[in-house]
């Protein structure tokens, strides 16, 4: 304003002040000393702790918060950091400003703080300084790790988890799920069993959780027993050992399902004949001749359970004559579908005899003349099944195709090592188990292995981990070049601590 009137204006300078030590030129404060004099004569860190002494849990890599809580967290991690802050004492005198990590060797068994704090000093001027403290590690077992380790089989809670169908594919994948969520963390042992896997706990409430977990990501039912162990009639205290029964439904992907009438018409005259597209919390069903989708929820399901009428174990293979389009692909629940007439031949049928089957299917924006597919042959398979006579007058197709077959392209690649790998969660096996069984296992595994590259929509929950010994050639990326693989984008790097890889990166 006075410049606009053309006024005069005096320009506002800061003044210095000479040190009132060492007699440099400063901008003035309350103490009338400069930065390095006010260190030299006031510690703001005097009084704070520098050395503290943690206890760390080898086994489970917990923390003690003292009195008796123990801290589950990684290294340099928010959470170890919050801890090590809270372990210091009259903190309440200064202001922190800022804490980070300061690295050191992992197996030095110390970890060091850098804190950046502030306090009022001399007169009201503020001084900041920085200082490392030192956090020694003393390892020391918490209770649940020295009862396991004084006796292994000293389990309070046992989840029993079952499924009465004649493969794993259903355990292969919740292992994968079980892995990538760590809900199995606070096991003390693992088992595989016939129709399962055991999980033993050394805790009720670990156990309860694991079986919420179960129930958030596959359809079951469950209940729950307990035995008395032992019991103190002067302190009253009781001793149970607790035993979680959990059943997942026997309903699998890529089954064909029969729906009984009442099922069906509760859900809008939904069916009959549907395919199971998916599997979580509920089950996704498919009808194939309509492309309408239902949902059927676990409380729904285990109301009026069924099986399935024919399982993936007994899936065909077709060869596709020819495809013709009735209606345009459509989206539904991320998967894309498209109704065509096709005309079809089994495998084992074709060039012995000329029968074909004229059916309409739901792949129609995958298949085209000279593709192989898999699917279910009613035509020749004798069906036994209770709800397919109750519903009067129901015409069976003579095949329903479920999915595209690469089986002749992956025969080239069969014993060659893929690019990614699954981890797996350290069970114990039972060593009664025959060499017939441990192929079966093998080659379910494998199958599950080919799931996963052909859907994305299986591997969307799991973690896949790049390969280290996999070696690239063009020939076979050339000749594979129609098969399905899963993207490198999709693929994590393995952690792997080894003194190969520390050479590697030093």
């Amino acid at each position: 304003m006075a410049e606009e009137a053309g006024m005069f204006t005096v320009q506002q300078t800061v003044g210095s002040v000479l040190c009132c030590k060492c007699g440099i030129p400063m901008v003035p404060n309350a103490a009338n000393m400069c930065v390095k004099c006010l260190r030299s004569e006031v510690d703001i860190t005097e009084g704070l702790q520098k050395h503290v002494i943690i206890t760390h849990c080898p086994e489970c890599e917990c923390y003690l918060q003292p009195p008796r809580t123990w801290i589950k967290a990684q290294l340099e991690s928010k959470e170890l950091l919050t801890f090590c802050v809270k372990r210091l004492k009259n903190m309440n005198r200064v202001r922190l400003v800022h804490a980070e990590f300061v690295w050191t060797e992992p197996h030095s068994k110390r970890i060091k703080v850098g804190l950046r704090v502030q306090k009022e000093v001399l007169n009201g001027a503020i001084l900041e300084q920085a200082y490392v403290v030192e956090y020694v590690q003393q390892e020391h077992m918490c209770e649940s790790c020295s009862r396991v380790q004084a006796n292994p089989d000293q389990w309070v809670a046992a989840v029993q988890l079952r499924q009465h169908v004649s493969h794993r594919r259903t355990f292969f994948y919740l292992e994968q799920l079980i892995l990538k969520h760590d809900a199995a963390a606070h096991a003390i042992k693992i088992k595989q069993m016939d129709q399962g896997i055991d999980f033993f706990f050394a805790n009720r409430s670990h156990g309860v959780k694991f079986v919420e977990f179960i129930g958030k990501v596959a359809p079951v039912k469950s209940r729950s027993d307990k035995q008395l162990v032992s019991h103190d009639s002067k302190s009253n205290n009781y001793n149970y050992k607790h035993t979680f029964s959990v059943e997942i439904s026997p309903i699998c992907r890529e089954d064909l399902i029969c729906l009984p009438p009442k099922v069906a018409l509760s859900m809008g005259n939904f069916g009959p004949l549907v395919i199971c597209s998916k599997v979580t919390n509920s089950i996704a069903l498919l009808d194939p001749f309509t492309l309408r989708q239902c949902f059927l929820y676990a409380d729904q399901y285990w109301r009026t359970s069924f099986k399935s009428l024919l399982t993936s174990r007994q899936l065909v293979e077709y060869i596709v004559l020819d495809v013709e389009l009735v209606s345009s692909e459509v989206n539904i629940g991320g998967t894309r579908y498209a109704l065509a007439d096709a005309q079809v031949a089994r495998v084992s049928d074709f060039g012995k005899n000329d029968r074909t089957f004229s059916i309409r299917t739901h792949l129609g924006h995958l298949l085209s003349p000279g593709d192989y597919a898999l699917g279910y042959d009613l035509y020749g398979t004798n069906t036994n099944d209770m709800e397919l006579e109750k519903h009067k007058g129901l015409a069976l197709p003579e095949a329903i195709l479920i999915k595209k077959s690469y089986e002749e392209k992956q025969q080239r690649k069969r014993g060659k090592p893929r690019s990614w790998k699954l981890k797996s969660l350290n069970m114990e096996v039972d060593e009664t188990r025959n060499r017939a069984d441990e192929e079966k296992v093998n080659t379910e595994y494998e199958e599950f292995l080919r799931d996963l590259e052909e859907n994305p929509d299986i591997r969307f929950n799991m973690s896949l981990y790049r390969n280290r010994d996999y070696q690239p050639s063009e020939v076979a990326s050339v000749t594979d070049g129609d098969l399905p693989s899963v993207p490198l984008e999709e693929l994590l790097a393995d952690l792997d601590l080894s003194d190969k890889e520390m050479e590697d990166t030093a």
